[in-house]
């Protein structure tokens, strides 16, 4: 072979990595229904997940369904109609805790909903029973709990660290915990489908101020995936502006706390692994002056080239 001719495969051989990296095919579509945090009743945490190229969604939580679906169909991520999505296309839903705004979008939208399943761990799942669908707050669409149960929802209780299958999709989940104002539990699910990952956080505090090990724990669970470039993105909430004092985080993240613990995700990955890596920030909270400022102070000290994605209500996005 000519130097010429080693010259041109070595050419060749470069441009053809280089393009098969630029292609790799997404394993996941997302079709966020709510992405704030606090008072927007129409726009609370609730995020459509799929295998690319399905209609196979699960919700992780559930604060806005209906009114998240309609925005998803005036932005041209579904072509069918509201009920359709609700009753065909969303197989399930995740709970990551049991705060209104995670999950008033399901408890206002069962009557019109089909037969599924609610996924949640323990304790989220009895005060889900207990203080909604307990027939006083709300009938009782599951399958157990007080009163008459109706058994229109399958209630499934998740067990820490199990994997499981999720019912009609070709997914599986593996819940972890999370501290939220610690004791207070939230919760972590890892979504697997074959061989990718997406992870979804609920709402979380910084181990440093939550007195907890929870993120330090998660992170070291999902390193390989991230080493291995399996994960293709975090869903993680961010929803003060670094000025708010540790004393009133309520169990929440500021762009400061998200890159601290980003660092440590990092640090158990591998240098460099997580350059160009997608952060989906969840949660912020208006007024829109301080989701401005949030924004701004995530870009100035975002000094690991993450990539940060902030999903807008109803538009579509792959991962």
């Amino acid at each position: 072979m000519t130097i010429f001719n080693r010259i041109l495969l070595c050419f060749f051989l470069i441009s053809l990595n280089a393009f098969s990296q630029k292609t790799e095919k997404p394993s996941f579509q997302v079709v966020p229904l709510g992405v704030k945090g606090g008072i927007d009743e129409k726009n609370l945490s609730a995020y459509l997940l799929a295998p690319i190229n399905t209609n196979d969604y699960i919700s992780l939580d559930a604060g806005t369904i209906n009114a998240g679906i309609e925005k998803a169909i005036e932005n041209k991520s579904f072509k069918v109609s509201t009920s359709e999505v609700l009753r065909k296309y969303i197989k399930g839903y995740f709970i990551s805790h049991a705060h209104l705004d995670h999950v008033s979008g399901l408890i206002i939208n069962s009557p019109a909903d089909s037969a599924k399943t609610v996924y949640a761990t323990t304790k989220c799942m009895e005060m889900m029973k207990n203080h909604y669908f307990n027939d006083q707050s709300w009938a009782n669409f599951g399958d157990i709990g007080p009163g008459k149960p109706l058994k229109k929802y399958h209630f499934q209780t998740l067990n820490i660290g199990e994997e499981i299958p999720i019912t009609n999709t070709t997914m599986t989940v593996k819940a972890f915990p999370l501290s939220h104002v610690n004791p207070f539990e939230s919760t972590a699910f890892l979504i697997k489908n074959g061989d990718a990952y997406a992870l979804y956080l609920g709402d979380t505090g910084p181990d440093a101020v939550e007195k907890s090990n929870d993120l330090k724990d998660l992170w070291t669970a999902i390193a390989p995936l991230v080493k291995n470039k399996q994960l293709k993105g975090i869903f993680i909430e961010v929803s003060f502006p670094n000025e708010q004092p540790d004393q009133f985080l309520f169990g929440h993240l500021t762009p400061n706390y998200l890159m601290k613990e980003l660092h440590v995700l990092e640090e158990l990955a591998g240098k460099g692994t997580l350059k160009g890596f997608k952060i989906i920030v969840t949660h912020l909270k208006p007024p829109t002056k301080n989701i401005v400022t949030l924004k701004e102070q995530i870009k100035n000290q975002n000094d690991l080239g993450v990539q940060i994605i902030y999903p807008d209500q109803g538009k579509r996005f792959e991962l």
